[in-house]
């Protein structure tokens, strides 16, 4: 690559974008660039800066915040009186600078710089499946390279492709990208630089396969990517198999993240892309029943929030026990004092999500038995499809194919596990499916998107309250848990919007829910840096909560790791508020009032946490192992 290092006139830093917080406290810089006159805050980029009057640099490798490294040397801009060419993303601007942005020579820096890229990168676009969305194939067009001057050199490194997330090294340009949100997001460090000089390549840490690493699937690494060199495990052909198959019974459900985002990449509006107009679609492609997992979320907040409650009430008459009182038959005792006893120091921890869950047995396994032993809504729609709806069919639980999909790679592990199968060996769903490979699918079956209705969701399975829904965004699911855990202990509704203190995109909330007088102490993270710090405050004694909520991903499931990609830009906050908007405008607002639920009860579970439910709805977490455990 070409040598253009970062001259004393601008020292690498962090940038300040003009507008942000802090900015206005700051002197201002006034400079040129590209004609225009440009005055910025100090201690602002030059690519910052840039943008700020209309001009867009080309990066590759810059992560705001998290990779600002300039390694890629794309960004290369001219600054008069410097001799050599300088990052634009990691620079600083000064009084008086005077940039370009485009010179000749800063062109063919950057055209020389993506050639030799390329020249280290497996170019088949046509069969890639970034293809159309790829970084490093629109500056190449930008830059009008039809050809490489250099010798095609790649890895050709192997790789496990059963594993939920593949890498193709021969299409990876060592941007970094992943081993820094890896790090600095996650907190897992799974990625790392192997080998030296022409031969640098990435990989895993220590070289492991990685099915023998700690990597929990969270799939964070591949929307980070500027490139196809990590993906998602390929399931459509799997899902288009069961679909000719004419013995299969062929059903699909869509979680609640799901509908904020499918849309994306098929250019309809956040407006026009309803879940009715995606269950048309499915159908086109060839789906029979089209479902929403917002129902098994219900049902999760039923069996989980009566599981909480259950762990309370013990929590509460073992505290009472050693002070050598009672707890009253019959009293809907949440507990003496919410934390009270035992449970103190180790609360009920979700386990909706998991990508947590493996983060948990692989880092922290001393909190294995905090987790909910209730299944996610995923495994728990899998479940009852194949007992109770196979009974409403009349049809062999074997002909159902379970599809679901999911806004997250993680789901394509979870519903391989072991503990995700019936007493038969059935596993409770057999194709967990990222948004990308759903939208991949409707455009393989040739759907006229123009031409979509709004179709109802098949029922008893389709229908989700706005506690459901909510399940996407941080902080919902503890939202929707403490309105029924409310009900559950009063027996009356509280305000649906009585406690929103969860809400929000702070990586790590905490707050107290009034339960008929009984204070209840949570907390929510997202992201598993956040998480970390949270677990490391409950071990040493920092902090005591009795319901914990987690999600892996940044911004809970509407950012997971199998959301459409835009790359450089998060969406998260933007696609949760959708959430939350359909949560209020929904004519349900409770879990404990869905009719399809209750239904489900009467007519099959019986009640939370009846017999039945436990052994179709809960799960043994230490039914599995991931490979820290197995090395103990």
């Amino acid at each position: 690559m070409v040598e253009n290092e970062t001259n004393a006139l601008a020292a690498p830093a962090r940038g300040m974008a003009a507008g942000s917080p802090g900015a206005a406290d700051a002197p201002m810089v006034h400079l040129v660039i590209d004609d225009r006159e440009a005055c910025v805050p100090a201690h602002t980029t030059i690519l910052d800066a840039a943008k700020a009057v209309g001009i867009e640099i080309p990066t590759l490798c810059y992560l705001r915040d998290l990779n600002e490294l300039g390694s890629c040397r794309v960004c290369v801009v001219e600054v008069e009186g410097c001799d050599q060419l300088v990052a634009a993303c990691n620079n600083y601007v000064l009084d008086g600078m005077v940039v370009h942005t485009n010179s000749p020579k800063a062109r063919e820096a950057r055209r020389t710089n993506v050639q030799l890229l390329l020249s280290q990168h497996d170019s088949q676009c046509t069969s890639c499946v970034r293809s159309g969305n790829c970084s490093l194939q629109a500056l190449s067009n930008d830059l009008g390279i039809y050809y490489l001057p250099y010798r095609k050199h790649l890895p050709h490194e192997g790789w496990d492709l059963e594993f939920p997330i593949i890498r193709d090294n021969d299409k990876c340009i060592k941007c970094m990208r992943c081993i820094e949100v890896c790090e600095r997001v996650q907190g897992l460090g799974i990625w790392d630089l192997t080998n030296r000089a022409t031969h640098t390549a990435v990989g895993t840490q220590g070289r492991k396969p990685i099915a023998k690493t700690d990597c929990v699937a969270c799939g964070q690494c591949i929307t980070h990517c500027p490139t196809g060199a990590l993906r998602e495990r390929d399931d459509t052909e799997a899902v288009f198999d069961a679909i000719a198959d004419p013995e299969k019974i062929v059903l699909v459900q869509v979680a609640p993240a799901v509908r904020t985002s499918w849309g994306e990449e098929l250019g309809l509006s956040r407006e026009d892309a309803t879940v009715e107009r995606l269950a048309c679609a499915l159908r086109r492609v060839g789906f029979e029943y089209v479902f929403d997992t917002d129902f098994s979320a219900d049902l999760t907040i039923m069996e989980e929030g009566s599981e909480l409650l259950e762990r309370l009430r013990k929590g509460g008459a073992a505290a009472d026990a050693e002070d050598g009182a009672s707890v009253a038959d019959g009293a809907p005792a949440v507990g003496r004092a919410a934390g009270a006893g035992p449970a103190r120091d180790r609360p009920m921890f979700t386990s909706c999500c998991p990508g947590w869950v493996r983060f948990v047995k692989a880092r922290y396994p001393e909190f294995t038995d905090c987790l909910s032993t209730s299944k996610s809504p995923q495994q728990m729609f899998g479940a009852i499809a194949k007992s109770y709806y196979a009974q409403v069919l009349g049809v062999e639980p074997e002909r159902l194919f379970v599809v679901s999909v999911m806004p997250c790679t993680a789901k394509k592990a979870e519903c391989a596990l072991p503990s995700m199968r019936n007493a038969d060996g059935v596993a409770d769903v057999d194709v967990a499916l990222t948004v990308r490979e759903m939208v991949r699918m409707i455009r393989a079956s040739h759907v006229n998107i123009a031409t979509l209705t709004e179709d109802p969701l098949d029922t008893p399975l389709g229908f989700g309250t706005g506690a459901g829904v909510i399940f996407g965004a941080t902080g919902g699911v503890m939202e929707a848990a403490v309105r029924s855990a409310y009900y559950l202990v009063t027996g009356e509704n509280p305000d649906p919007d009585f406690f929103h203190a969860v809400r929000g995109q702070q990586g790590w909330k905490e707050a107290v829910a009034d339960i008929a007088g009984t204070p209840v102490r949570v907390a929510v993270a997202h992201g598993l840096t956040q998480a970390a710090c949270l677990l490391d405050a409950i071990r040493d004694g920092r902090v005591s909560y009795d319901f914990v909520e987690v999600m892996a991903c940044p911004g809970g499931c509407v950012g997971g790791g199998g959301q459409p990609i835009h790359d450089g830009r998060e969406l998260a906050a933007e696609r949760g508020e959708v959430l939350w908007g359909l949560d209020a405008g929904a004519a349900v607002r409770f879990s404990h009032e869905n009719p399809s639920v209750q239904a489900c009860y009467r007519e099959y579970l019986g009640e939370p946490l009846s017999p039945l439910a436990e052994d179709l709805l809960h799960t043994d977490h230490h039914a599995w192992r991931m490979p820290a455990e197995e090395d103990c």
